[in-house]
């Protein structure tokens, strides 16, 4: 596979296609068939979410809740250890068609290991504990279905490096059609073990598909897991920004299940279940940010542009937490079940949570557009702050609102710290004042 260069070095921008060009008319086709996959997506993870809510008790929902985030996670140690490195793979088709190949079975692999793991925890778990309807049969479940959906879900970064996102679009459209219904089957209380299983079943049709699409691009071509053993893989550096960046976060909320309350951990899942559509909206300015605001011409326009789209970003925030907290009782009940009268009350913390954080996305993306190397230290230092918080908010509060303020303080800080390193760079820029000649007297 192929390595980019120095991540601190831009690269030479292309020249911009005419409006009209067919290039500008790939392009823009391109753009939205990946708003749109990321999209589906994200509406798959809501709508198991929702569903096991309300098909769930709200102890039922509270475990599932602990299993899913340990699989969202995974997930996303996944997609820094091998996703984000693969989409960087530059070269002709043999080259991207090795690269997706050995991407799509280091994933296999590593899954099928850790689902092992998981697995025999799940099976001792529920052994000593007496009830396979417990965190023990559904962690036994999990480690069973994921080599499933992490792969199905991994074939996502393999068509974006071959530039066909409408691929991937196709194979998680029909995931997103095949999960719903099966959840909605479930009876009434179904146990938390059931629902991990069917959802993680669900997935074998897309996975299917994906497979079936990938197949002609990667024919002739084999696989090299070598280059994600050895030292110095890109990936270890995009796994060390998503362990303090946004896994640090989540494992801290598991964490309120294992030593506090499992019910919180519910309430606090199922208020962020709630924002998933301004989730959507974060992963996209992620995803297509850097390459947009990367074509501005020098550092002042491209940070002027990222704090408007900020702005707008934390107005959506609190305008959408608004609406939440608008809602009827009836119809919260309709969304989330029992659940919702816990996460109702986090509503207001969650919604400034949102507004901040789209701030500090937006904030972000400008330093890896301007100083790569910079988004490290702030991601580290303020993401513990940002757990931190929320714990601390947690032992002082005895609830999970207190720890949802901790986690909205948290996100307010790393906005502010981002900003403020954005700040820097742009003064870095000024140049420093000519000084005036003197006149030598005669």
């Amino acid at each position: 596979m192929s390595t980019p260069g120095n991540p601190g070095e831009q690269p030479p921008r292309d020249a911009d296609p005419a409006p009209d060009s067919p290039r500008a008319g790939r392009r823009s086709a391109t753009v939205v068939a990946s708003v749109l996959d990321q999209a589906a997506s994200s509406l798959t993870n809501i709508a198991v979410l929702v569903i096991a809510a309300r098909v769930s008790t709200a102890h039922g929902f509270a475990t599932f809740s602990m299993v899913y985030l340990t699989f969202t996670v995974l997930l996303g140690l996944n997609m820094a250890y091998v996703g984000q490195a693969v989409v960087l793979t530059r070269g002709c088709a043999t080259v991207t068609g090795a690269a997706c190949r050995s991407a799509v079975s280091f994933t296999a692999l590593a899954a099928t290991a850790v689902g092992a793991l998981l697995a025999a925890v799940g099976a001792i778990t529920a052994a000593l504990t007496g009830g396979w309807a417990g965190p023990g049969g559904a962690f036994l479940a999990l480690g069973l279905v994921l080599p499933l959906v992490l792969v199905q879900d991994g074939l996502r970064y393999a068509f974006s490096t071959l530039r066909r996102p409408g691929l991937a679009l196709a194979a998680d459209s029909l995931r997103l059609v095949c999960v719903v219904p099966a959840l909605l089957a479930q009876s009434p209380h179904t146990a938390p073990g059931m629902l991990v299983a069917v959802w993680g079943l669900s997935a074998v049709p897309a996975l299917l598909l994906g497979l079936r699409l990938l197949r002609p691009k990667v024919r002739g071509v084999r696989a090299d897991l070598l280059p994600y053993v050895r030292r110095g893989h890109l990936g270890q550096r995009f796994v060390v920004e998503f362990a303090v960046g946004n896994a640090s976060s989540q494992l801290a909320v598991l964490g309120l299940g294992l030593f506090a309350a499992p019910l919180a951990v519910g309430a606090l899942r199922g208020a962020t279940t709630l924002f998933g559509p301004l989730n959507v909206l974060f992963n996209s300015v992620n995803a297509f940010g850097p390459p947009l605001l990367g074509r501005l011409r020098g550092r002042r326009a491209t940070a002027r542009a990222a704090a408007v789209l900020g702005l707008v970003l934390g107005v959506v925030g609190l305008a959408w937490g608004l609406v939440l907290y608008a809602l009827p009782a009836d119809v919260g009940h309709q969304l989330l079940g029992a659940t919702w009268h816990s996460a109702s009350a986090l509503l207001p913390a969650s919604g400034a949570q949102y507004a901040v954080m789209g701030l500090g996305t937006c904030a972000l993306v400008t330093l890896r557009v301007l100083s790569p190397r910079a988004t490290l230290s702030v991601q580290v230092v303020f993401s513990l702050v940002s757990v931190a918080l929320m714990l601390g908010g947690y032992l002082l509060s005895g609830s999970a609102l207190g720890a949802a303020w901790g986690l909205a303080a948290g996100s307010a800080l790393k906005a502010a710290a981002a900003w403020t390193r954005v700040a820097r760079l742009h003064a870095d820029e000024r140049p420093a004042p000519t000084p005036t000649p003197t006149v030598p007297a005669n």
